[in-house]
């Protein structure tokens, strides 16, 4: 084999491989290669983690980071901080690689991502769908899928009722040591429903000539029932514009994509 040859054959394994690097996986980011274990664990045999006073990690809490091109902020305390949306899970996938603050991920601990806490938080989730409560500690950056607020354990998953749906509704509310905690956690998965409505919020303005305007052109491109609700903010009438409600987190999911289409790309999860 002559010299060009092998340069020729040198180049296209080069390429082959360079086709082949794929980019890391991100916790809370949609992957087909994630799944639960075969270690299965009962639900009502999960204790919730122990809120401690620990110093916040060192590599976990930038002012602010990027992930696939968007900026994340942390907050600097978690005081009073609660939030509601969809939570997801990982697993297997993730078992044993570090977290964003340094520590291991383990699937079997209490423990959840988020994207703009402090680390490491304690938060009290609650399954709004069936009344499960439990704690978590928030040692993680993640989902950085759009419409999730927050990335559960496997363990977590399964104590909350959400590991089969694969997404739960939740109400997530920071708490610290010492501070009381509802105890109402051990509810049976099968209870009936509570009854929440689904919304995707694509807007918010101080005028609500310009809220009717985007109502009126989001009429035109989507099948789907949008309405206008005015708070006040500082004094000040505030109108939001959400789509909804929905009957599920898959067609949320598929309707951001369809206003992404649209050039609108703020959007967020409401609960009512």
């Amino acid at each position: 084999m002559n010299i060009k040859s092998i340069l020729i054959l040198f180049v296209i394994t080069i390429l082959v491989a360079a086709c082949s690097i794929r980019p890391p996986s991100i916790p809370g980011f949609p992957d087909d290669g994630d799944s639960a274990p075969s270690r299965r664990l009962d639900p009502n045999n999960i204790p919730d983690a122990v809120p401690q006073a620990e110093r916040r990690s060192r590599s976990g809490n930038p002012n602010s980071y990027v992930v696939l091109g968007k900026r994340y902020h942390v907050m600097s305390s978690s005081d009073g901080f609660s939030q509601r949306g969809i939570a997801s899970w990982y697993g297997t996938k993730f078992h044993g690689r570090t977290t964003s603050s340094g520590e291991t991920y383990d699937m079997y601990a209490m423990t959840a991502a988020h994207k703009s806490l402090p680390l490491p938080t304690y938060v009290e989730v609650t399954n709004l769908d069936n009344g499960r409560r439990t704690i978590v500690k928030v040692n993680d950056r993640g989902p950085f899928h759009q419409n999730r607020i927050i990335d559960l354990s496997y363990a977590a998953a399964t104590k909350l009722g959400i590991l089969g749906k694969g997404t739960g509704l939740v109400e997530i509310r920071a708490i610290h040591p010492g501070q009381p905690i509802n105890r109402r956690a051990a509810v049976k998965v099968n209870k009936k429903p509570i009854s929440r409505g689904l919304f995707i919020q694509v807007g918010a303005f101080n005028s609500r000539h310009n809220a009717h305007q985007l109502r009126q052109r989001l009429e035109m491109s989507l099948n789907q029932s949008i309405r206008i609700q005015q708070s006040q903010q500082q004094g000040s009438p505030v109108y939001r514009v959400q789509v909804g409600p929905l009957a599920s987190v898959t067609l949320a999911d598929t309707l951001s994509q369809q206003l992404s289409r649209l050039g609108i790309n703020e959007t967020r999860v409401v609960l009512d």
